[in-house]
């Protein structure tokens, strides 16, 4: 059987020990898990955690197994966000570029989703050495990340450290055609902000021919 990923929103009584206890029993069943967030829960006695896991075996066996675990409140299966949301790309920097970044991104995205791909886009703006730097180094930690796209007039310094060190974590980095260092470490820099947003969407999609990789230059 095929690998099948599911997700999991399991409500628990908020005590030590409940984690290890739910992951044991993912084990035992043979689920991997591809990732765990803490959710917001009304109650301060109650934690809300999601899983999503990837099975080998049906789904129901480990819902049940995980309901009866005395700590355990509920257990409700959900699409996987992978599903439903699939490959992000992250645009950061000043508010002008990122909304133009993003406009090129979602009409992108739009076609390759009405196509069956699932992209979707995030943006933040921000401004600031050390604020984009520590920004870029936490976008691997995000889940699902594929692309960040740096939009700005002038980035350097520790925000180019930065970029090195997340596309040697496999990230692909684009960045607009901007002053300062940071193009020269990015994967692609691209000087117009909507082709920028268009390029980094083709970059990622499936059902996209195109590939950085394969560009003989890349500066466009």
């Amino acid at each position: 059987m095929s690998l099948e990923r599911i997700g999991a929103v399991i409500s628990v009584v908020n005590a030590p020990g409940v984690l290890h206890e739910l992951t044991g029993i993912i084990a035992e069943h043979e689920g991997n898990i591809i990732s765990v967030e803490m959710l917001a829960s009304p109650d301060p006695a109650e934690s809300r955690i999601y899983f999503e896991i990837e099975l080998e075996t049906e789904p129901a066996g480990l819902l049940v197994d995980l309901g009866a675990v005395p700590a355990v409140r509920s257990v409700v299966s959900e699409k996987s966000l992978q599903k439903i949301y699939g490959k992000r790309i992250i645009i950061m920097g000043g508010g002008a570029q990122v909304g133009q970044v993003a406009i090129g991104a979602i009409m992108e995205a739009d076609r390759h989703n009405i196509r069956g791909e699932h992209i979707s886009v995030d943006t933040i703006p921000l401004v600031g050495e050390q604020a984009l730097a520590d920004a870029v180094r936490a976008v691997p930690r995000l889940p699902r990340a594929r692309a960040l796209v740096l939009a700005g007039s002038l980035m350097g310094g520790d925000i180019e450290k930065a970029v090195r060190e997340v596309r040697a974590q496999g990230l692909l980095v684009v960045s607009l055609n901007m002053a300062g260092s940071v193009p020269d470490a990015a994967d692609l820099v691209v000087t117009d902000p909507v082709q920028a947003g268009v390029m980094t969407v083709m970059a990622v999609a499936e059902t996209a021919k195109f590939s950085v990789e394969r560009l003989k230059r890349r500066v466009f």
